[in-house]
């Protein structure tokens, strides 16, 4: 029997779904580990990048923190964090894809602001609107697709980071891997890399469903004859 000919035997045995170390469990630990570091960042990033993309100011600041946080290996601030005062579990994976994620959303929230058409600015501001009015109604709107698109970045970036918590303790899908790899189980190693695989492609489609909604333009009404 082949490696993916067992995989998929495992992945569609139901016993493989069910209990506390099942796959049902592992996939929620990883949805939840990746929700609370892109729910974090974002919260921390957004404003950042928002901010200094409306002040244009920082941008140098934008492009630096962008890149430490693209050469950041995460699996060493994984295990530093591990060794640290918050020790082994989902604490510091958290902290640590939070930090991964930051990146794309600071980098890309900034863009967004910085690429809005000045005319559309100057047209606001000389109707009257206020500095906080013009990024609302203005900045904000055009610069969504940007923004979200950081925000699909970070989610799927995670989304295949998270797979390390494993090697420090953590949950999550990788512990398939990790633990089939440990007990020479192949066929949970590439079952756990197909459920990682997939649920990347899952949330960046629905990410990318979201961004069309959210983006798609009003279309102009008929006027009545």
């Amino acid at each position: 029997m082949s490696t993916l000919t067992s995989a998929f035997d495992w992945l569609t045995t139901g016993s493989s779904w069910r209990g506390g170390e099942g796959i049902a469990t592992r996939l929620g630990e990883h949805v939840l580990l990746t929700a609370a570091s892109v729910g974090i960042a974002s919260a921390v990033a957004l404003p950042i990048g928002i901010a200094l993309g409306h002040l244009g100011r920082g941008g140098t600041l934008a492009i630096n923190i962008s890149n430490i946080g693209r050469a950041m290996p995460t699996l060493a601030v994984l295990v530093l964090l591990a060794i640290g005062p918050l020790g082994i579990g989902d604490l510091a994976t958290v902290l640590a894809l939070t930090l991964f994620a930051i990146a794309p959303l600071v980098t890309n929230s900034y863009v967004g602001i910085r690429e809005v058409d000045p005319g559309a600015v100057l047209a606001a501001r000389g109707m009257g609107m206020s500095g906080g009015q013009v990024l609302r109604r203005v900045e904000l709107p055009l610069a969504l697709p940007m923004i979200l698109l950081g925000l699909r970045l970070a989610a799927v970036q995670v989304v295949a980071t998270a797979t390390i918590a494993a090697l420090i303790g953590g949950g999550g899908l990788g512990r398939f891997v990790v633990d089939g790899l440990a007990n020479h189980e192949q066929n949970k190693v590439v079952g756990g890399a197909i459920l990682v695989a997939v649920l990347a492609l899952v949330v960046d489609g629905t990410l990318f469903a979201l961004t069309r909604l959210l983006t798609r333009a009003p279309q102009p009404t008929r006027p009545r004859r």
